[in-house]
């Protein structure tokens, strides 16, 4: 078996910075164990699977097809970063020739477009509502310690839980947190919780353009400790940041030791438009 596989790195146009992706392209039916192998052996936070939907299909010319991710442990219903990436393939390595790419996932029909400079998802916006401090207290402080907490939400459609930190702290401040994620699947085995989100209001820091707000995800019941640029926490973040600001249109950070710049744009229909860019960084053939 030869398999076409690429590594994008997604939300930045720099080598070696934003969030690693695998890309592989399935011009036939992979078994299921297969998927999961790969994703080990690739052994980045997310590997994604593009396959042709009807046997005519092709990936130059067609617009629709099948998608799916996986960590090294585990299928994920949604991954931002991945669909980015793919989406980079398709239009700038297959020279696929539409302007508008949908994939059908485990989380609906998922349209992704050429934007001038980067590369637009069209995802669902999910609302955050207030979560009662006691019953995530453990959570928090193993996570976090005795970090301040200014506002705490839950959303039940991702099973993020989103911890804003006090207004007091910077960026750096986040930056540089410890976060002890080793025994969060030891605290926090219900089920409920499946994902961690830091986040601070944005400040001016000097640059042409302020942050809105900064983020880090963490993710270790999926097997990813810290995910360094992470397109679906922010279809929650989107939702709570606009109603903190008041706007529909930001311009987000993510924190981690590589960094990534999104664009978060609240649509009319309820959706939100999540937009980055993408480097390319290897091209190859997997064999097996």
């Amino acid at each position: 078996m030869k398999l076409p596989i690429f590594i994008a790195d997604a939300f930045t146009t720099k080598a070696f910075c934003g969030n690693p992706a695998a890309v592989c392209l399935l011009e036939n039916k992979l078994g299921e164990d297969m998927h999961q192998k790969i994703a080990q052996e690739m052994n980045l936070s997310e590997t994604a699977f593009i396959r042709k939907l009807h046997p005519t299909d092709n990936f130059t010319q067609s617009s629709c097809f099948g998608l799916r991710w996986f960590t090294p442990v585990s299928e994920v219903p949604l991954c931002g970063h991945a669909t980015l990436a793919s989406a980079a393939v398709l239009f700038h390595k297959i020279k696929n020739v539409n302007s508008t790419l949908t994939f059908v996932t485990l989380s609906g029909e998922l349209r992704v477009r050429r934007g001038e400079d980067d590369i637009v998802l069209d995802f669902p916006l999910y609302p955050a509502h207030p979560q009662d401090f006691h019953e995530v207290e453990d959570l928090i402080k193993t996570a976090i310690g005795d970090t301040l907490v200014q506002d705490i939400c839950y959303s039940p459609d991702t099973k993020n839980l989103l911890v804003r930190l006090s207004d007091t702290y910077n960026r750096s401040f986040l930056e540089n947190l410890k976060v002890n994620t080793q025994n969060l699947l030891q605290v926090e085995n219900t089920g409920k919780v499946k994902g961690l989100i830091l986040t601070l209001k944005g400040e001016s820091d000097g640059q042409a353009r302020a942050f809105d707000f900064y983020s880090r995800y963490f993710a270790p019941w999926f097997g990813v400790a810290e995910d360094p640029v992470t397109g679906s926490a922010h279809t929650v973040l989107g939702s709570y940041w606009s109603q903190q600001l008041g706007k529909k249109n930001m311009h987000a950070f993510q924190c981690s030791h590589r960094g990534g710049e999104l664009e978060i744009s609240l649509r009319p229909d309820g959706r939100v438009d999540i937009s980055g860019g993408a480097a390319i960084v290897l091209e190859g053939t997997l064999t097996a």
